[in-house]
């Protein structure tokens, strides 16, 4: 079956579910197309016609798909945490999208969602991507549009992901420093010379290029330019509670 536009043909059929199947995770059994990518992908809609149109799109595209008739089912699931988009209706009896995307949030679950809605309504769309939503689509939405969408929200998850890895491996490799070092660190950070940084540290300029050696060492930097990039990443200043040696965790800039 072509599908050219998603829900389409399962839009003004009325097609109500009662609260027991809205609370029903669907299992529409497997599709025809081998699954192509390792990610999950979960699709919640409280319309059985529209979320079995949006599953079958996203199967036949190669994704790992699991479909939920409301919310509630969805985080209900023991593995919900394992998915790398949520395709969810923002419009839904009892738990709504928003109310979800609100729920997932305050557990640090930053998840990304691609809201569909029936309606147009630009205050809702606004508030969805304020809340953090990698898109809005709104139906009948068609196959290119979702599978774009989709792909797009999974590709910025994971460049995500690898740059908070970057950041925290970052943070335990300046908490590896001695207190000397971090103060020699946050020098050079400033563009000082080694004469300078011996000047204010009271040492002589042997010791500073001492201490740059095992700092280069420990935060394995090939350069002093690479040195000067993961010091921008982390934010390093001149934070007394960080050459005091109780907030390591200081250097890593707020989100």
């Amino acid at each position: 079956m072509n599908i050219r536009f998603v829900c389409a043909f399962a839009c003004g059929r009325g097609m109500a579910a009662d609260s027991q199947r809205r609370s029903t995770y669907f299992a529409y059994g497997s599709s025809m197309t081998e699954p192509t990518h390792s990610h999950k992908i979960a699709v919640v809609d409280d319309d059985p016609g529209v979320l079995k149109a949006l599953a079958r799109v996203l199967r036949d595209d190669g994704w790992v798909v699991e479909a939920f008739l409301s919310a509630e089912a969805f985080l209900a699931t023991p593995d919900h945490n394992s998915v790398a988009c949520i395709v969810l209706d923002i419009t839904m009896p009892g738990l709504d999208g928003l109310e979800l995307q609100r729920c997932l949030r305050s557990t640090g679950r930053s998840v990304p969602i691609v809201f569909v809605t029936g309606h147009g309504d630009i205050p809702l769309s606004v508030r969805a991507i304020k809340a953090g939503a990698t898109d809005f689509l709104t139906k009948p939405v068609p196959a290119k549009a979702l599978l774009a969408a989709v792909r797009s929200a999974v590709d910025q998850d994971a460049s995500s992901r690898q740059v908070s890895e970057k950041i925290v491996d970052l943070t335990e490799r300046l908490a590896s420093l001695t207190l000397r070092e971090r103060e020699v660190l946050m020098c050079l950070a400033e563009g000082r010379l080694n004469k300078q940084i011996a000047g204010e540290l009271g040492i002589v300029e042997q010791t500073v290029k001492f201490h740059r050696a095992h700092i280069m060492e420990r935060m394995q930097a090939k350069t002093v330019a690479e040195l000067m990039h993961m010091t921008a990443q982390l934010g390093v200043t001149r934070n007394p509670s960080l050459l005091s040696g109780t907030g390591r965790t200081t250097a890593t800039r707020e989100s």
